[in-house]
């Protein structure tokens, strides 16, 4: 009995999709606070959002490396 495969393309999308979504997330992260900074220091909210980028920001970046990388190698 044969698995279904999908097709490379759509494997590709997949993949891809939601590291897009994740540059999406961390693009409005940043609009939000420069919109907001002054409400943001009085309610000391501040932190929790910077935290917030500073955790996105670098898992966005590393699951982009490991996409291009196994792109490149021709896994995906």
């Amino acid at each position: 009995m044969q698995q279904p495969t999908i097709t490379p393309k759509l494997l590709r999308l997949l993949v891809i999709f939601p590291n897009v979504m994740s540059y999406i997330l961390l693009f409005g992260v940043v609009i939000y606070i420069r919109t907001n900074l002054e409400l943001l220091k009085a309610t000391d909210g501040l932190t929790m959002w910077l935290i917030f980028a500073a955790i996105l920001g670098p898992i966005a970046i590393y699951t982009t490396y490991s996409i291009v990388k196994r792109i490149r190698a021709g896994v995906l």
